[in-house]
């Protein structure tokens, strides 16, 4: 039996309308965000992290501040401010960057931070490599993890297979989310 379609039909439902205004508000697609929110939480709503990030998007005090959320474990909260994040992610990833590559970066640039987005980006480039192209970043993202390739980056350390697993872990719900609403 398949996990994510169980939460699909039994948690979804209680939070779909949440997702759909946060949608209709940002622009982005419901089935996005609910597949960020599902790799975030489970689409659990009193989720906590051990670093203390929490509700469906598990978003930091610091993020929830800057975005006005006084309430992370609020469904309705977590989501329009997870939403926002990603949005503003998204709109920092350069413009010459496209679609699809574009969606992949801001998702990893929400889980690992814009500088080692940027960092990868600047690693990419230096093995004379397409630095606006997905596919050659996640290539070197996990270099971040090695200290003779982070300490040429501004960030430093990062745990570079996080964001990778993420994106793709994302995509794959996403996936999932596109074929279940469609049957």
């Amino acid at each position: 039996r398949c996990t994510f379609r169980k939460h699909f039909f039994q948690r979804l439902p209680k939070l779909k309308a949440y997702f759909e205004q946060a949608a209709n508000e940002t622009g982005i697609d419901w089935k996005l965000l609910a597949a960020i929110g599902y790799q975030e939480s489970h689409w659990k709503t009193n989720a906590v992290s051990p670093t203390g990030v929490r509700g469906i998007m598990m978003l930091t005090q610091a993020t929830a501040k800057q975005l006005g959320i006084r309430n992370r474990s609020n469904p309705h909260q977590s989501i329009d401010g997870g939403a926002r994040y990603f949005k503003i992610r998204k709109k920092s990833i350069l413009p010459d960057i496209l679609e699809p590559d574009r969606t992949w970066m801001a998702l990893a640039a929400y889980n690992v931070g814009p500088g080692h987005l940027e960092d990868a980006r600047v690693l990419a480039a230096m093995r004379g490599e397409d630095p606006d192209r997905w596919i050659v970043v996640k290539e070197t993202l996990p270099l971040l993890s090695q200290r003779r390739w982070y300490r040429k980056t501004k960030h430093g350390y990062a745990r570079g297979r996080e964001p990778v697993r993420y994106v793709n872990n994302i995509r794959n719900y996403y996936a999932l989310m596109v074929w279940l609403t469609s049957s």
